[in-house]
């Protein structure tokens, strides 16, 4: 079993950076694709990013060129970098791992495994 653990959430002006982490335990995520979903209020979760085994990584428009993706698996830790953050990246954001294809990585049913969940904030 995998147990994700969000962290580095919290308020930000707009235009501002935040880093999030997830830190996974219980297996060896060298094999598993991570990603990054978020949910705001009233919203579904969506895709936000993912980085394969292999390192490769996708974004979603919204976020391309402002966030980057990165893991250590050494630390079996994952990151999330947001710059230029803006009031509509205000959501929970979430970490999961699993080994979707990948023309279907942002489908939440392919994800066997998800963290608690992260607040992220931006105000205006």
């Amino acid at each position: 079993q995998v147990a994700l653990v969000e962290s580095g959430g919290g308020l930000v002006q707009a235009g501002g950076s935040l880093r999030l982490s997830c830190a996974a335990s219980g297996r060896t995520l060298n094999t598993y694709a991570m990603a990054w979903f978020r949910q705001a209020p009233g919203k579904e979760r969506e895709f936000v990013a993912a980085i394969r085994a292999t390192n490769t990584k996708h974004y979603a428009d919204s976020v391309k060129g402002r966030f980057t993706v990165s893991r250590d698996n050494a630390k079996s830790t994952l990151y999330l970098e947001m710059n230029s953050l803006k009031p509509e990246d205000t959501a929970v954001y979430y970490c999961a791992a699993g080994r979707p294809i990948l023309s279907a990585l942002t489908d939440l049913r392919l994800w066997g495994h998800w963290g608690q969940g992260t607040q992220v904030t931006v105000s205006s």
